[in-house]
């Protein structure tokens, strides 16, 4: 069968969605990904191939200059949320409308998967009336009446007053959505399709969405009748070589990972080296294609690199410190390793809350100093109840990847779209 997926360079949130087409590619299906020119490696890593968006917005190198979104400049959480809806869900939705549906035309695909920012993508696939599964690499972001407002760490709710909380969040958050969708309904218009109020509703309209994280994760399942939780993809960014040698001994390691795109990590990398050069671990931190390891200090007992395989060091790790992005959280924990989280935006505040009620993880602001980001970590080591939190919801984590229903999904979607042909 025939995909056509539609992704866009977000960091650490695009190697679930490229771990999808190589599973597919695996089974023996065909994909083909529209994608920014600088996933190219990596889309070609995983067999399918790579087509850049003709018109649509996209990044042609990793230099933070040549970032779609620059969120980093926003001064507020709100501003950062409001950039990444103008620049790339809503703002340019006619244009990755439009080139979905050339590529529809072009050729025949029987179903089209797509990163859920990328609303104008969805737009495209329902144009032409084709089978979509909307992917989702992370704990469901979108207004929910069952479930805390996005943004704030709130726990689920465990009574009245906490669910009258939820319903009122939910119509405010609603009416804010509503503000950008202009964008949005004038390609719906452009295509023949009737307006929707809220990127919610464009989900709606989505024959799957398909959460790629563990369900025990995440909070109560939202009331959405196309949701599906089918356990995460725990796909690497490509590395930068074979592997690593560690710094000598047989202390604790400790695995340092942060954003893979700029979020102006520099100064806080800096001082979790520092705090872990006092301490009695080994440690390897993972700079990104962002940030040059030159400019973050090393020591005999830590390591600085530009990438390694996720794969080759967090099973060995006795703890991972993480921004909380949910690529490298969730591998973590499906490792059944602890983590010190310490967010910086978008939505690690959310991922490392949840780690956090769940035992696995100790949670930190990004403005801790070097003494603190040391105390946090020997909390850590020294607390056996967070590896235990771990291990157990790494269990189930690890029994929802082996249970196939990710490709059962897929490949439900694609008959689908292949029957109709």
């Amino acid at each position: 069968m025939r995909y056509l997926l539609a992704v866009w360079d977000g960091g650490g949130a695009t190697p679930p969605n490229l771990g999808v087409a190589r599973l597919l590619v695996e089974r023996g299906h065909e994909v083909v990904v529209l994608g920014d020119p600088t996933l190219a490696e990596a889309i070609a890593d995983t067999g399918a191939v790579h087509r850049t968006w003709p018109t649509a917005p996209q990044r042609t190198s990793t230099a933070p200059e040549h970032d779609v979104l620059k969120d980093w400049e926003c001064r507020t959480q709100l501003g950062a949320l409001l950039r990444v809806r103008d620049r790339l869900m809503t703002g340019p939705a006619a244009r990755y409308a439009a080139d979905v549906v050339a590529a529809l035309d072009a050729e025949p695909f029987d179903a089209v998967l797509a990163d859920g920012l990328l609303l104008g993508a969805l737009i495209g696939a329902e144009a032409r009336g084709i089978p979509t599964g909307l992917l989702v690499g992370s704990v469901y972001l979108q207004p929910s009446r069952v479930r805390p407002p996005f943004g704030l760490g709130l726990a689920p709710a465990h009574n009245a007053l906490d669910r009258a909380r939820d319903r009122a969040a939910y119509a405010l958050m609603s009416a804010a959505a509503r503000a950008g969708m202009r964008p949005v309904n004038a390609a719906r218009a452009e295509h023949g399709l009737a307006p929707v109020r809220n990127p919610g509703e464009q989900w709606d309209h989505a024959d799957r969405v398909l959460v790629l994280t563990g369900s025990a994760f995440d909070d109560p399942p939202p009331d959405a009748p196309n949701v599906r939780y089918v356990g995460p993809v725990l796909e690497d960014i490509p590395a930068d070589g074979p592997g690593i040698a560690l710094p000598p001994g047989d202390a604790p390691l400790v695995v340092v990972g942060l954003s893979s795109s700029y979020m102006k990590q520099v100064d806080l990398l800096t001082r979790i080296s520092r705090a872990l050069a006092s301490l009695p671990v080994r440690a390897v931190i993972t700079t990104g294609p962002a940030i040059d390891p030159a400019e973050i200090p090393a020591a005999p007992n830590v390591a600085v690199v530009r990438s390694v395989a996720h794969a080759e060091l967090i099973p060995r790790a006795a703890i991972v410190i993480t921004h909380a992005g949910h690529g490298t959280l969730i591998k973590a924990l499906a490792a059944r390793v602890p983590t010190l989280c310490i967010p910086l935006g978008r939505d690690q505040p959310e991922n490392a809350a949840r780690a956090a009620r769940h035992g696995a993880a100790v949670v930190i602001s990004k403005k801790s100093d070097a003494s603190a980001i040391a105390t946090a970590v020997l909390d850590l080591l020294l607390e056996p109840s967070y590896r235990e939190a771990a291990a157990a919801l790494g269990e189930r984590i690890r029994a929802e990847i082996d249970s196939g229903v990710l490709l059962a999904e897929l490949e439900g979607l694609a008959e689908v779209g292949r029957q109709a042909r």
